[in-house]
């Protein structure tokens, strides 16, 4: 089984822009049922499909596929609801570890994480000084709800 085990935290200020630039990703829910979630994603000219579990603390079971573009755009189109999400992300490499900030666009233009998986759930990792407040266990900051629940309506 594979398994995700993920922090996220709030980002403040700028200086992390500079450190690398940005892929635009567009993704979309299939379903969102019983904290389980299948979800289509564009990256570029890469399509994916993913299943994610039941949270339990930061971990959670993921099993990620690689599908064609075409699939996963009629995918976007006729599967999934037509609230989706759309980001830009940009990957940043710190000692040993990489963190996925997610500047969020549309409805939830304003919001921007960090992201980081690691090895194990107790893994001690230096944050840095552009990460805030820590929001992991805050369901509100899933994509799966922002698609229901965009950060403009909060």
């Amino acid at each position: 089984m594979s398994k995700e085990i993920e922090r996220k935290f709030l980002v403040k200020g700028e200086s992390w822009r500079a450190l690398v630039n940005p892929h635009f990703y567009q993704q979309g829910y299939i379903s969102t049922i019983n904290q389980t979630t299948v979800r289509v994603r564009i990256v570029g000219e890469n399509g994916f499909l993913t299943i994610k579990g039941k949270s339990e603390g930061i971990a959670r079971c993921e099993y990620e596929y690689q599908i064609p573009v075409t699939d996963a755009r009629q995918m976007l189109q006729e599967l999934c609801d037509q609230s989706q999400i759309q980001k830009n992300r940009y990957r940043i490499p710190i000692e040993g570890l990489v963190w996925e900030v997610d500047e969020f666009l549309g409805d939830n233009s304003g919001l921007i994480i960090a992201e980081v998986e690691l090895e194990e759930e107790e893994q001690v990792i230096v944050l840095p000084a552009w990460v805030d407040q820590e929001v992991s266990g805050d369901p509100r900051y899933f994509n799966s709800n922002l698609t229901k629940f965009p950060y403009k309506n909060w």
